[in-house]
C-alpha cells in the first residue's frame, strides 16, 4: 500500500488508514502544520495531561521571568 494521498478540490487529504492506525490517530483529533522546508510537518496537538513532567529536570540556572524584560 502507498503512503501517498491526493488534496481534493475542497482542500481536504484523508491520511491513509494504514498510517492513522499505526499512530493511533481517531476522527476529530486536532494537528498544527509547521512550515518545513519545501515540506510541511504535521503532529497532533498534544493533551494537557500529555506535557506534565515534560521539563522535569531541566536546567533554570539562567532562567529568564517576565521582570527582566522590557
Amino acid at each position: 500500500m502507498s503512503n501517498t494521498a491526493t488534496l481534493s478540490s475542497k482542500f481536504q487529504i484523508s491520511i491513509p488508514k494504514e498510517l492513522r492506525e499505526t499512530m493511533h490517530w481517531s476522527a476529530g483529533q486536532e494537528f498544527v502544520f509547521l512550515p518545513k522546508g519545501d515540506g510541511l510537518l504535521m503532529m497532533p496537538v498534544p493533551e494537557l495531561g500529555q506535557l506534565r513532567g515534560i521539563a522535569k529536570g531541566a536546567n533554570t540556572d539562567k532562567y529568564r521571568d517576565r521582570k527582566d524584560r522590557f
